[in-house]
């Protein structure tokens, strides 16, 4: 053994080769190998067992075996928590959940909302009239311009996002305005998703990926990951990957370029340390299934269509461009005061013509489609700095945080639409030539500036622990200012100003948790949401009045159980967030815009991660949701469940190592959804649906070099389902789609 371990697998080189597999991650059991190698040998001694025949293994087969004995865990229940930092789960009042990197490889995840399936409190959608993800968290959406990176807003693109850049993808549960700031564009109000770029780590790490997706998108990648230096000092970590070809869904086309350049440096004593990220993304869909839109006549629910049809036109599409990166800072003044800061920017050019059908004969499928071509290109900063102490007052030891962000966006849009639409149907779609685009808004060939954001904030927070820690109770606040200008872009009145939003709020936060014991714990919070309040707007007496921003009040109480290789988090929450909307003035026939109405979302959430037994693994749960309108125009809708808030989700992912082949893994999940409301009259709505996938995989070693093979299966009975009605729209899931990939580590 002694001898055979010493040729090709010398210390250094297998332990590098394993070490860096550990990114590929738990579901692969031979892509996550012990780095140390074993200390076994067949020549006894005072400090090493007797390893018999029996016992002994090639060096091929001990890779494979000592990789199944690591922890397999691909969802950790900690994360950055904002202005509070990085912290374990248990130590935090609020529902955090990261997703890995090996995940993402192990699913063959080609986009964010694809790793987001994982999740039982997520789900996904289209944004209004395009192909980009929206992410609907406690039943409130979560816009794409409002996804973070390490904790900065402003930064990531916004339509679609390719998640092979990202080492974790992380969900936060729950209104966030005092962790984070202000969402840009004023969602995120009941969930915050967060992500963090890959940067290299100590073993060496060269990964070569091919995929194939059904019917025709080929791609693949390459991971490189390096450090330098003295004390292997300065890191250095590339990506690049890319994908093109028809997808499952029929004459969908999809590309995708992805390039990172990710770096960072410590000193001797690790005292200061330095990431910088710089970033290219282009994303790209041609004749792209939409969402389709019910006509206000329409009294039922159109059936989904064949799973694999797409009722879209060939000559809708978009391209995405972006670039973006950031760099972060962080120094230790001593072992208790750490100052930090951070500095990104994005700036991106986004381009698409986009045909939503109109369905007006839902028995026949008969309907309408449009044209509307939108340009649209952003320039944002964003930044944030703060200090990090951690002392004591007698017995009670105190964390505080304090620091500030601030956020700058500039968007330039047009668009031009067509007035008359084209006959269409979603059952038996004709293509038609695009429509003559005779309305514009803006000049389509020199977007002008729509919009100008300014996000400021100051925070402030003192986390106090007692009772050797057993109990911590956070008390703090952030005063965010508003900023938002609007602009004429139409050609008569373009670089006109024509609204001004100035408006500031101090949003505070409570927190509680108790230790009964090491491995679990209780905790409560009171938290507020913040997004930007309406402007007065139609044929109302108060006619540009501005509204001071929305708050959004959260109320969670919940216990969590950690041991490290399984959690479990149960969380009870209400948030309740204000509306506005036109009333008549008594019998005057005037009318005046207030902020009277409220949604109210009261909920339960169960989430399991990890090893039930050796070999077993589960991620998932399940949420029950109740998303009350309350005071309602007129009280007519009172009482009635939100547009497009299932009234429970279940996500189930099961995977298991067969005992009598060494590194092959099975997978199995279920996505079940419940009943969606269309209409705010709850006269329409969409059935439940339930969604299963298969996957398996396997790892060997060929010519000392580790090689993983997955197969998987999405929505393996090809059903055909309406998979979200947020915002009135329905969007259909995706058919049966088959997917192979395998992985090298040179």
């Amino acid at each position: 053994m002694r001898a055979s371990l010493s040729a090709p697998f010398s210390r250094p080189l297998w332990a590098a080769r394993l070490s860096c597999l550990l990114l590929a991650g738990t579901a692969f059991p031979a892509l996550a190998a012990d780095p140390a190698p074993s200390t076994a040998t067949t020549t006894p001694h005072k400090s090493a067992p007797v390893i018999s025949a029996a016992e002994q293994v090639t060096p091929d087969e001990e890779i494979v075996v000592r990789a199944r004995k690591r922890d397999q865990m691909q969802v950790s229940s900690g994360g950055q928590i904002g202005a509070l930092g990085n912290k374990k789960g248990l130590d935090v009042p609020f529902n955090i959940r990261s997703y890995n990197s090996s995940l993402i490889l192990n699913q063959q995840s080609q986009t964010l909302g694809e790793v987001l399936e994982n999740d039982p409190s997520v789900r996904t959608t289209y944004g209004y009239g395009n192909f980009s993800e929206m992410f609907v968290i406690r039943g409130f959406a979560v816009n794409g311009d409002d996804v973070s990176i390490n904790g900065l807003y402003g930064i990531t693109p916004r339509q679609l996002v390719s998640p092979e850049l990202y080492d974790q993808v992380q969900v936060l549960n729950g209104a966030s305005a005092f962790l984070n700031g202000a969402a840009p564009s004023g969602s995120a109000i009941g969930g915050n998703i967060n992500l963090l770029f890959k940067h290299a780590t100590t073993a060496p790490l060269t990964r070569i990926t091919g995929d194939y997706t059904s019917s025709a998108v080929g791609g693949g990648s390459i991971d490189v990951g390096r450090r330098f230096g003295e004390d292997k000092a300065f890191g250095v970590r590339l990506n690049v990957a890319g994908k093109t070809g028809d997808d499952a869904v029929t004459d969908e086309y999809r590309h995708s370029t992805t390039l990172g350049a990710d770096f960072d440096w410590h000193d001797r004593d690790n005292r200061t340390r330095v990431t910088m990220d710089i970033d290219y993304e282009n994303q790209g869909v041609d004749g792209g299934r939409p969402a389709i839109f019910l006509g206000s006549d329409v009294t039922s629910v159109p059936r989904p269509a064949a799973p694999s049809h797409n009722f879209g036109q060939r000559w809708a599409y978009n391209d995405l461009n972006y670039v973006f990166g950031m760099v972060n800072v962080e120094h230790d003044l001593t072992k208790n005061v750490t100052l930090y800061g951070a500095f990104g920017a994005l700036t991106s050019n986004e381009k698409g013509n986009y045909s939503n059908p109109t369905v007006t004969d839902p028995a026949t499928g008969a309907g309408t489609a449009g044209a509307m071509y939108v340009p649209y290109d952003q320039t944002n900063e964003s930044t944030r700095a703060g200090v990090r102490a951690h002392f004591r007052t007698g017995p009670v030891r105190h964390e505080i945080n304090a620091g500030g962000s601030g956020l700058w966006e500039d968007s330039t849009a047009a668009y031009a639409m067509a007035l008359t639409p084209g006959a269409t149907n979603i059952y038996n779609t004709p293509q038609f030539a695009a429509p003559a685009e005779t309305f514009a808004g803006g000049v389509v060939n020199d977007p002008q500036t729509i919009s100008r954001t300014r996000l400021y904030s100051l925070f402030f927070s003192d986390t106090m622990s007692f009772f050797h820690d057993r109990v911590a109770l956070t008390g703090g606040f952030r005063y965010q200012n508003m900023h938002i200008l609007g602009y004429d872009y139409s050609a008569s009145g373009q670089g006109a100003m024509n609204s001004h939003y100035d408006q500031d709020a101090i949003t505070p936060v409570v927190g509680l948790v108790i230790h009964p014991t090491r491995r679990t714990s209780l905790y409560f919070n009171r938290i507020e949401g913040l997004s930007q309040g309406p402007t007065a707007s139609g044929n109302v007496q108060n006619l540009g009045e501005i509204f001071p921003p929305y708050k959004s009040t959260q109320y969670e109480v919940g216990a969590k159980y950690d041991t490290g290789r399984f959690s479990a988090a149960l969380a009870v929450y209400e948030i309740s967030q204000p509306n506005a909307y036109s009333v008549a003035i008594g019998n005057t026939g005037a009318f005046a815009f207030r902020e009277d109405g409220l949604q109210r979302n009261r909920g339960i959430e169960l989430t399991l991660n990890g090893e039930i037994l050796p070999g077993l693994r589960f991620n998932g749960g399940g949420t029950v949701i109740q998303a009350d309108l309350r005071h309602t125009a007129g009280g007519l809708q009172d009482g009635n469940t939100a547009i497009g808030v299932p009234n429970y989700t279940i996500n189930g992912n099961l995977e298991y190592d067969l005992p009598f082949l060494k590194g092959a893994t099975v997978v199995g999940r279920v996505v079940n959804t419940g009943k969606q409301w269309v209409n705010t009259a709850n006269t329409l709505h969409i059935p439940v649906w339930t969604r299963f996938d298969l996957a398996a995989r396997y790892t060997f070693v060929t010519h000392h070099t580790p090689v993983t093979l997955r197969f998987g299966v999405d929505n393996l009975a090809n059903t055909r389902y309406w998979s979200s009605a947020f915002n009135g729209y329905l969007m259909q899931g995706m058919p049966r789609t088959f997917k192979f990939s395998f992985t090298t580590d040179l």
